[in-house]
């Protein structure tokens, strides 16, 4: 998934030797020694290793050890951990989004880390939260993601811009031609919907007193909910949104569309930003629209995270290179050169990542957004979303009627696999 939600000051120990010693895990000149010429294996995300190059490169040194990178589609990872972990194959440390640590946690797939209070308050609230099971910390945050508006600015300019997604249905019925159009996004899915349903009081699970998700209080179909869905319905029926954009290829259209000038303005991620300069659209990016009652599209916030695998053979030496990738100094390298936003909060005012418009983007749609929720059950919560969502927009079924039908069959799918927790 996108996968994908501030950031004030902490620093990290000052040296790359002092942040391993005073803020990893203690690591006693014995252990050091039993370190020599072992090998570790990471799992990195697509295109994504050139962002710990030089960090891997230190590390080898100051341990003598042989750090090999591998690099796999960051979302799918888990899903190779499964077979190659058991059978010897698998990484020692791994990146993987913030929403599938509850599944791989209660499949046994995963190390808990043990690291100081102090290297965990390096990050965002948010971020750090995404790694926690059961008040357990399982991984570090290396970056962060939300949707975010992107418009083309040699169809419309910044000053042009409607500030609320009602404003952007007026924007959108005077331009739209059937081959044009104003605003486009994917709301036929729950990733992308929830930003309007939230607005309106819609929710994915209710949360305890203690802040924990409570699988049994869906809110995908709450008045709240149905509202948002009942504004998303008038893009579709009013002919603002192709019929393209549904299903599957729906991203592909999008995308296509707005790299051709053929719309003014899409949501998408930072994920597309590199896709997007070389398509030579002459793009700006900012935050997503408010609604009519004045609260702020809310977004998904994805965490993307070093882990440690269950599977280890070197789970302590695992731990200290997650702990070492994951620091303040290398993950400002690694947005150097990757450009994906860091989840370090002192991070958040560093000049040379917030002269980023989308790093900007992001750090300001944070304000309005809240975690992919990383519990198991969410698993069942994409699929009925979803289809729902397209019988909305294909207007085969009113808003209601469907979101009712998809919150009884999550809850049904819910009962089913997981009862026995």
């Amino acid at each position: 998934m996108k996968m994908a939600k501030k950031y004030s000051a902490l620093m990290l120990c000052a040296a790359v030797s002092l942040s391993l010693a005073a803020c990893g895990p203690k690591e006693s000149s014995s252990a050091k020694s039993s370190s020599k010429g072992s090998e570790l294996v990471v799992w990195e995300d697509k295109e994504k290793g050139i962002g710990i190059k030089d960090a891997v490169a230190a590390f080898e040194k100051e341990h003598d050890v042989k750090v090999k990178v591998v690099e796999k589609p960051y979302a799918k990872q888990i899903e190779d951990l499964r077979m190659d972990g058991p059978a010897g194959t698998g990484p020692d440390v791994l990146t993987m989004p913030g929403d599938q640590i509850g599944t791989a946690v209660t499949e046994g797939l995963l190390k808990e880390l043990h690291v100081e209070k102090n290297v965990q308050s390096l990050y965002t609230d948010a971020s750090i939260q995404s790694q926690m099971v059961d008040q357990k910390l399982y991984g570090l945050p290396k970056a962060v993601e939300t949707t975010v508006l992107f418009y083309n600015k040699d169809l419309i300019s910044e000053k042009e811009l409607p500030q609320t997604l009602e404003e952007w249905y007026d924007y959108s019925k005077k331009t739209a031609d059937g081959s044009k159009f104003g605003f486009l996004a994917l709301f036929d899915q729950i990733y992308y919907a929830e930003s309007v349903m939230s607005g309106y009081g819609g929710y994915i699970f209710g949360k305890d007193k203690d802040g924990s998700y409570n699988p049994s209080d869906i809110g995908i179909n709450n008045e709240g909910a149905v509202k948002g869905a009942a504004l998303i319905q008038k893009f579709y029926k009013d002919g603002l949104f192709p019929a393209g954009i549904i299903g599957e290829q729906g991203i592909n259209v999008l995308e296509s569309l707005f790299t051709e000038g053929k719309t003014a303005a899409i949501i998408s991620g930072p994920w597309n930003v590199e896709a997007f300069s070389k398509a030579g659209i002459n793009y700006g990016i900012t935050k997503l629209p408010e609604l009519e009652n004045g609260k702020n599209m809310s977004a998904f916030i994805g965490v993307k995270s070093y882990n440690v695998s269950a599977f280890s053979k070197n789970a302590e030496l695992a731990q200290e290179l997650a702990v070492f990738l994951a620091n303040e100094k290398n993950s400002k390298t690694r947005y150097e050169q990757t450009k994906e936003v860091p989840a370090v909060k002192s991070l958040a005012d560093d000049p040379a990542i917030m002269k980023s418009e989308a790093a900007r983007a992001v750090t300001e749609q944070s304000r309005f957004s809240e975690l992919t929720p990383n519990i198991p059950e969410m698993n069942e919560i994409w699929t009925p979303a979803d289809s729902a969502l397209q019988t909305v927009a294909t207007g085969k079924a009113d808003p209601k009627q469907a979101l009712d039908q998809a919150a009884e069959t999550a809850k049904g799918q819910i009962k089913a696999k997981h009862s026995g927790k």
